[in-house]
């Protein structure tokens, strides 16, 4: 089986969530726990957060035309890394640790969360 085989319709799906989708709702979800989560639950998602906002304004730089600007190349590099999947797992996994410390609340972030890398990962896989 070749990398990306399967569907069409399904790898451009895929593609389209993982970069257009994904990052954008988890940075949501991160500053709603920063705002609204207790003591230590915030501070993971705050990282995930910046992590998250980071990563969609290097994918808009280039319509916006900021790839001149310092930091874009290796930001871009660390976006591409590991097919993009590593960008996206990373600032996850910090919302994962936000998501099951003690006392944090708003359990309905939660679920939307753990559907959305249900989501991210069942493409992922389905497509490679």
């Amino acid at each position: 089986m070749t990398p990306f085989s399967g569907d069409p319709d399904l790898l451009l799906t895929f593609l389209a969530f993982k970069r257009f989708v994904f990052l954008e709702v988890l940075a949501l979800l991160a500053l709603l726990r920063v705002i609204l989560g207790p003591g230590l639950a915030r501070w993971p998602a705050l990282v995930a957060f910046g992590l998250s906002v980071a990563g969609v304004a290097t994918t808009f730089a280039p319509a916006l035309g900021l790839t001149g600007t310092a930091g874009y190349a290796q930001a871009a590099r660390a976006m591409a890394e590991g097919g993009g999947m590593a960008a996206l797992l990373v600032p996850a996994t910090l919302y994962a640790i936000s998501a099951i410390s003690p006392r944090a609340r708003w359990r309905w972030m939660d679920a939307v969360f753990a559907l959305l890398l249900a989501v991210l990962l069942g493409l992922w896989w389905w497509t490679s």
